[in-house]
């Protein structure tokens, strides 16, 4: 048994062409996470799997290369929803939160839901109240509208399509989206999955969920089950088709696989990503809580890293 962390910036048709210094940056800033999430766990008075989950995802929240907070991708009528999800494996408490237009870390507001509040969800404007009554950081809606995302939904309308970033499957019939100036015309929710040495562990995923989405949709990120979840089995962040995420319950099949057939955790998330949906639609992270580390995907490519006590470390796309 030992710590072990793994984190994701999104799954899905990720070009192996990727220009170099896209790819740099987002490898620059997983490994960024991966550092300061092992200094947090192996920290003398280390800081608990829920705290280095949390503090992780602010980090990605923060990177405007990423589909959560600072990069959150636009609604149809060209406003930003971004939601997240956090949960303690021990316990099995959680909060979430979805439809939020102003809050600069959607995970931590989360994460007050879970301890502020007998609730476990809240949404659109009672979110936002709750959020001033915490007085957690909030900025005006336009601060979240950038250039590169009003781009996006623009390519998105005249594509007459939903696009999620990296994450649906090439259609032959429908001609793949042009890159922008960047080099790169998408871009990936984010998720972290920790276990320290003594087997707690803890699961949290934030993103803007889809480019051109209908006001009001709700992804699978702030879903229980779907795209989040921990017990003392396993921990688990999904990335991809959220639909696709919620009706295949892909979170918790891990952990029931587990569980109930006494499954590995590489062999159950394998199963789940072989079996929870078709192909080119999700990926995710797990960590048991023995120290495992697992990573599937059943896209062309998924950003994600992890790091182990025992001194394992990967950076990986495709």
């Amino acid at each position: 048994m030992g710590w072990a962390i793994a984190v994701h910036g999104g799954a899905g048709d990720i070009p192996l062409n990727l220009p170099p210094e896209i790819r740099q940056a987002r490898e620059t800033a997983l490994k960024h996470c991966l550092d300061i999430a092992v200094t947090a766990l192996q920290a003398t008075h280390g800081h608990s799997p829920l705290d280095v989950v949390e503090l992780v995802v602010r980090e990605l929240e923060n990177h405007p290369l990423f589909n959560a907070g600072l990069g959150s991708v636009l609604t149809t009528d060209g406003s930003v929803e971004m939601e997240a999800c956090i949960m303690d494996g021990n316990t099995k408490k959680c909060g979430a939160v979805s439809g939020l237009k102003t809050v600069v870390n959607a995970i931590s507001l989360a994460r007050l839901v879970m301890e502020k509040t007998p609730h476990v969800y809240l949404a659109f404007e009672g979110a936002e109240a709750f959020a001033r009554e915490q007085g957690v950081e909030t900025l005006e809606p336009s601060h979240f509208i950038t250039p590169a995302n009003v781009a996006r939904l623009k390519q998105a309308k005249e594509a007459d399509r939903v696009q999620l970033d990296y994450t649906q499957p090439i259609k032959k019939e429908v001609e793949v989206e042009t890159p922008d100036e960047n080099g790169d015309s998408q871009l990936g929710t984010v998720g972290c999955v920790a276990v320290d040495g003594d087997g707690n562990l803890a699961a949290a995923t934030s993103t803007g969920g889809l480019v051109n989405k209908m006001v009001g949709r709700v992804g699978d990120t702030p879903i229980i089950g779907a795209g989040t979840y921990a017990n003392t089995y396993c921990a688990v962040s999904a990335t991809g088709r959220g639909e696709t995420i919620i009706r295949g319950t892909v979170a918790r099949d891990v952990a029931a696989l587990m569980e109930y057939k006494g499954l590995s955790l590489k062999e159950a998330a394998a199963y789940v990503v072989k079996n929870g949906g078709p192909e080119g639609t999700f990926g995710l992270i797990a960590v048991s809580a023995t120290g495992e580390v697992a990573m599937p995907f059943n896209t062309a490519g998924m950003f994600r890293a992890c790091a182990t006590q025992n001194g394992s470390f990967e950076i990986a796309i495709h």
